[in-house]
């Protein structure tokens, strides 16, 4: 079995350098809808989207590969994700609702509330999942895979990679059954209960988690890093003569296809990478800048929809051409800039604040000790 690298923040670095890449995939698709498009990217990028599954499935693979094995308590693990993503949440929200209440939008009191308490995409309502920050939805998707994590880990790690690769199956199985099993759901319903439903989504986030436990036991993807790449901008293309052909009011539209159908894709790209870390080769995202980058990502990505929000509402929409072009590169510029300040203000010192404060791992006295020592 190959060696595994020594702990630390960024154990699987490639993997930090594609979280870049899928936020990006997230910001330019909120740019193409809201702002206007710029030829050529913004057909690419027009189910951006899918980013979002992205990040449900690397969940499962970075949490099944850093806990199997690691025997940390249930309280333990909860309060490090709270810590993770609570203060910044938080912080984005306030955010959000500022830069609504100066454009006199009408801010459901509600919807906050849900939000802070990360239930808001358990609402059918869309003023309800948007909550305070729309971005901020998939957060509650995640908050739910992190209560169900550690039942699913006692689970499935000491299971054969038979049961892992049947698991595979049958999540991959049963994507395929709801997409049209929903057809006949009203539009907005169906949307919330493939986009946004924890429950349903969490599909993803399992085929992550038994990807990461094969990882951890050695097992090698069946293709190549740039064949994986490959299939993601592939499936990304296929998605540009598709949305052509069918208008997104259709059950069978690229439009919740485009996320709910490419798990397994962006599993793959997952799974090449983090093993070509393990090999010890080299990918280009593992580089200083691609790490930093990889670390703004998830504060990039609560942030961009305020900033562009707050653009719009100031100068309103860009002329078609060189000004949308301008205005793209604004909005990109300063919403980065914005991530990195929140990254290094607001995530990391909370993050580490909160887990000083809370819970940790007890570990066992060692002969000649005096006393126990605790790892948080």
């Amino acid at each position: 079995m190959t060696s595994i690298p020594a702990p630390g923040r960024d154990r699987l670095p490639s993997l930090t350098g594609l979280r870049f890449w899928a936020a990006l995939l997230v910001v330019l698709y909120h740019l193409s809808r809201q702002v206007g498009t710029v030829p050529g990217v913004s057909e690419t990028v027009w189910y951006g989207r899918s980013g979002v599954t992205f990040f449900f499935v690397l969940s499962g693979v970075v949490l099944a590969w850093t806990y199997d094995g690691a025997r940390v308590p249930t309280p333990v693990f909860l309060w490090r994700r709270f810590a993770r993503i609570w203060p910044l949440l938080a912080v984005s929200v306030a955010l959000s609702v500022a830069v609504w209440t100066v454009m006199n939008h009408d801010i459901s009191v509600a919807a906050v509330a849900a939000t802070l308490l990360v239930v808001h995409a358990w609402f059918p309502e869309p003023v309800m999942f948007t909550g305070g920050n729309p971005a901020a939805w998939s957060l509650s998707d995640e908050a739910f895979f992190y209560v169900m994590f550690p039942a699913l880990l006692a689970l499935l790690a000491g299971r054969r990679a038979r049961t892992w690769a049947w698991t595979a199956v049958a999540v991959i199985c049963a994507a395929l059954v709801l997409w049209p099993a929903t057809a006949g759901l009203p539009q907005t319903t169906r949307t919330w209960a493939l986009d946004y439903l924890p429950l349903t989504r969490s599909l993803q986030f399992l085929l992550g988690v038994v990807a990461g436990l094969a990882l951890k036991r050695g097992w090698r993807p069946p293709v190549s890093l740039p064949v994986a790449a490959g299939l993601v901008i592939g499936w990304h293309l296929v998605l540009i003569p598709w949305s052509d052909a069918v208008p997104d009011a259709l059950w069978y539209s690229p439009y919740s296809a485009s996320q709910w159908l490419s798990a397994p894709i962006f599993a793959a790209l997952i799974c090449a990478a983090a093993r070509a870390d393990l090999d010890g080769r080299r990918t280009g995202l593992g580089g200083a800048w691609m790490i930093r980058l990889g670390h703004w990502s998830f504060a990039w990505y609560l942030l961009h929809e305020i900033v562009i929000r707050a653009a719009l509402f100031h100068w309103g929409k860009p002329a078609p051409g060189g000004g949308t072009l301008l205005f793209w590169a604004g909005v990109l510029v300063v919403s980065q800039a914005a991530a990195a300040l929140a990254y290094h203000w607001v995530e990391h010192p909370a993050e580490r604040w909160l887990r000083r404060l809370g819970p940790s791992v007890r570990r066992p006295r060692q002969p000649g000790s005096p006393s126990a020592v605790s790892a948080r």
